[in-house]
């Protein structure tokens, strides 16, 4: 991790508006501060002011309209396995701050060959689905449907529960059976969202939406758990990483 105080003055100034945000000290619509109180407040140009809100328009946490002051965006950047694998992990429950998941539906069926497939059965094996709805300040955000195997489910009673499960699929696979994920994979498309899943996402039938297909296999190779995710036309996906 970068140390902030080696950080430009900018990019320093940026990091902690933005903490503000993810805190939620900063709410979407707030005035973030203004160029000029960023100058009074960090003793640093009007230019390099000017280039924190920039950083902050160009990430995605504000927005300015002409003649009115920079405010906090509603945030639609979407949130995928791995980033909620990494939110259990560092303790939380993953999901992020004014985030909230509704339970859709759980069963037992047969497996179609897709989900055979990631799980490494045979077509028609008995499979268990779950499926949840991500909401956030700015409304729906996703539908996520998990499968596992039948053996799976049966040691793990709850994930067919129509209830909230703590510590995710991930973790109560780990707690049950010491399974733990140690290798993911996500494939993305567009598609046209299926209507059971435009419904729940507020749109359209067949209205094109990015679908990321989810496999994970754990320390041994084996496969645990495959999910397709169907996220809001709204939402932007965002990838960011050191290069070096």
């Amino acid at each position: 991790m970068s140390n902030p105080q080696r950080l430009p003055a900018y990019r320093r100034v940026a990091g902690q508006i933005i903490e503000r945000i993810k805190s939620g000290e900063l709410q979407p619509g707030d005035r973030v501060p203004s160029a000029r109180e960023i100058v009074e407040q960090e003793g640093i140009s009007s230019a390099t002011a000017a280039r924190v809100l920039g950083v902050l328009r160009d990430e995605g946490w504000a927005d300015t309209a002409p003649g009115r002051p920079t405010v906090v965006r509603a945030q639609t950047r979407m949130t995928q396995g791995a980033d909620r694998l990494t939110l259990l992990r560092s303790g939380g429950d993953g999901l992020n701050d004014g985030e909230e998941v509704e339970f859709v539906s759980a069963r037992l069926e047969t497996a179609a060959q897709d989900v055979a497939d990631a799980l490494g059965l045979e077509a028609g094996a008995e499979v268990a689905l779950r499926r949840r709805l991500y909401r956030d300040v700015a409304g729906v955000s996703a539908v996520s449907t998990t499968w596992i195997s039948g053996p799976l489910a049966a040691k793990l009673p709850e994930f067919t529960r129509p209830e909230r499960l703590p510590t995710m699929t991930f973790g109560l696979i780990e707690e049950r059976t010491g399974r733990r994920t140690a290798r993911q994979r996500d494939s993305y498309s567009v598609q046209p969202a299926p209507d059971e899943i435009a419904e729940l996402l507020q749109v359209r039938p067949r209205t094109e939406v990015l679908v990321v297909k989810n496999h994970y296999w754990d320390q041994d190779g084996e496969p645990t758990q495959y999910a397709i995710d169907y996220h809001h036309p709204s939402r932007e996906l965002v990838k960011e990483s050191d290069v070096g």
